[in-house]
């Protein structure tokens, strides 16, 4: 049988596919679908420190081969996550990852601290939130902004730390190097691109917020090639993700250097589709005789 199991700074997960954040919630839709024991973790519905309403509609968009999204973030705060969804995700037998989003530092690393105190077993730390404090720069799009928000979390995050790349950069690897220099156990990557789609009758954005974040099987060989890139800068592990839908994808991501991967536009029209892939991959293996999973990541052979 092929082994299935990752370690990702010393969390056990049972096969390498995890949900993405904002594409799952806090998953007690899905539960009513399959077991969520079958996945390796979730990546829980992005969190700030207080109640968030996100974006006025329309804030979804359908593009070719892919969705925009702007919807800010919507989300009921993380101490009424604490206290009306952890108990349950913590029967459901899977890896839990909070996901943290803020404003200024100052957020982040009370969030950090809160969850810490939690059951939560990882914290994945959005940085591609706009510091308001900065006039709206997202702390991700420079190595040294990147690397000041992850040296003070790591101050108050007792807990394994992710930290979630934005593709919007110029050097991914550098970015991805700074939040490792700073305390980062791991990186996942890419978070949304930014897009753009205009209504011909109305020449109005499509979206209420005119701009959005692209995601889908459209952004999937910027995925690879970043996710590529940043492995071979870093010596944590690489999560991937960014347009994933298929098991085949997924092992593409992981040649490219990924150790797990994030399915999350994808579950908009197959809510299957994260159990679908973890099959997929193990059926692979079983095929061309690959006894642990491990064994192909960041064995893609370049020219």
């Amino acid at each position: 049988m092929a082994d299935m199991q990752v370690n990702l700074a010393g969390v056990s997960f049972k096969n390498p596919v995890i949900t993405a954040s904002g594409c799952f919630g806090f998953g007690r839709e899905f539960a009513k679908l399959y077991p969520l024991e079958k996945l390796g973790g979730i990546s829980l519905k992005g969190m700030t420190l207080h109640e968030r309403l996100g974006n006025p509609p329309p804030r979804i968009a359908e593009t070719p081969s892919g969705m925009l999204n702007s919807v800010g973030l919507q989300n009921p705060g993380v101490e009424a996550f604490i206290e009306n969804d952890l108990p349950w995700l913590k029967e459901q037998n899977t890896v839990l990852i909070a996901n943290i989003a803020g404003s200024c530092v100052e957020d982040y690393c009370e969030m950090a601290q809160r969850i810490s105190e939690t059951d939560v077993d990882m914290i994945e730390l959005n940085i591609s939130c706009p510091n308001v404090k900065q006039g709206g720069v997202a702390f991700g799009t420079s190595p040294e902004g990147a690397a000041s928000v992850v040296r003070e979390v790591r101050k108050h995050a007792k807990k394994p730390l992710i930290v979630k790349l934005s593709p919007n950069v110029a050097d991914i690897a550098a970015i991805a190097k700074a939040v490792e220099a700073e305390g980062a156990d791991a990186v996942s990557l890419i978070n949304t691109l930014l897009g753009m789609r205009i209504d011909i009758k109305t020449r109005r954005p499509i979206l209420r917020n005119n701009t959005g974040g692209l995601s889908g099987p459209a952004v999937f060989p910027v995925a690879v090639r970043m996710v590529w890139q940043a492995a071979n800068a870093v010596n944590i592990p690489v999560i991937g993700l960014g347009g994933i839908e298929k098991a085949e994808d997924a092992i593409e991501m992981m040649m490219a250097g990924a150790s797990a991967v994030q399915v999350g536009a994808a579950m908009f029209y197959d809510p299957y589709a994260p159990v679908k892939i973890a099959e997929g991959i193990e059926q692979w293996m079983n095929d061309n005789g690959v006894k642990n999973i491990s064994e192909i990541v960041g064995t893609v052979k370049p020219w």
